[in-house]
């Protein structure tokens, strides 16, 4: 039974969820999840948990993320990316320097307003259903914050690329819009590529392909989610067992902090935290 992450390349024109079907099939496994939506128009890095890793999930959803976005200048779409309807096109006055200068107005903790066309749901409804429908509602706007945003490369008079290190929740193509409208001009966002989520990059991503033909040797063991948090391995059989049970364990002198937590054997039990030298699970993976 197949268990671990795979970090997929997510090709253009593939949903995250078709992704996950795939995968699906080629291992025979209905427990499989992703760790963050990308539109189909994105590419990059798509973490995909299989089997008992599939409890990971809601860990990689909600950590920092980092895209290269195009941004297109002079234009304003219903998606607030290309593949939508043109609403605007406009004249570009703005050069790079105008591009750089506004750029620093849009780091840190701020709130965005989510576009008409996201999987939101509003009264039950999603907002992409309602905007296929003509029809708009007031979204709330929601807490994000932007770490980085740079310029990182000038492609024509109106096209740029941009490198944005965000939160989980953060609409690069929002962003793009929004900075399009502080420039007086618009903007879209013409190209997505995630480069790195939940503390995995490009360099460590495999295509579809190659799952299809290498399958489990392309695994991740589960705990690699968790790298930043140092291993904790238990000496003992009966705290083991109390783990085991989901019960805490008394460990003096135990730094507070989390924990990757490792059975004598060496088999990833749990991610758990410690505070005042009791150690409680956060999360079980027995089996992974």
């Amino acid at each position: 039974m197949a268990n671990g992450i795979l970090i997929i390349d997510k090709p253009a024109g593939w949903t995250s969820m078709d992704v996950c079907a795939k995968v699906r099939g080629i291992f025979h496994e209905k427990r499989v999840g992703h760790g963050g939506t990308l539109d189909p128009m994105a590419t990059g890095v798509l973490p995909v948990f299989v089997g008992q890793a599939t409890r990971g999930v809601e860990f990689a959803e909600s950590g920092e993320k980092e895209y290269v976005a195009g941004l297109r200048l002079g234009l304003v779409t219903d998606t607030q990316d290309t593949t939508g309807t043109t609403l605007e096109t406009r004249p570009v006055a703005a050069d790079r320097a105008a591009v750089e200068a506004v750029l620093p107005r849009f780091l840190g903790e701020q709130e965005q307003i989510p576009p008409m066309y996201s999987a939101i749901k509003i009264g039950g409804q999603k907002l992409y259903e309602l905007a296929r429908k003509g029809q708009e509602v007031a979204r709330k706007p929601r807490r994000i914050t932007i770490y980085e945003l740079e310029l990182v490369a000038q492609g024509s008079d109106t096209d740029y690329l941009l490198r944005c290190r965000c939160s989980k929740g953060t609409y690069i193509r929002t962003l793009c819009h929004d900075i399009g409208q502080a420039l007086g001009c618009g903007g879209t966002m013409c190209s997505l590529r995630r480069t790195m989520a939940a503390g995995f990059t490009l360099g460590q991503t495999v295509t579809l392909e190659e799952v299809q033909s290498q399958g489990e040797a392309l695994l991740l063991p589960t705990d690699s989610l968790f790298a930043e948090h140092p291993v904790l391995r238990l000496t003992s059989g009966k705290a083991e067992k109390r783990v085991r049970c989901g019960n805490p364990i008394t460990l003096p002198g135990i730094a507070d902090g989390v924990y990757r937590v490792y059975s004598q054997e060496g088999q990833f039990l749990c991610l758990s935290r410690a505070a005042g030298g009791t150690l409680t699970s956060i999360k079980n993976f027995f089996g992974a």
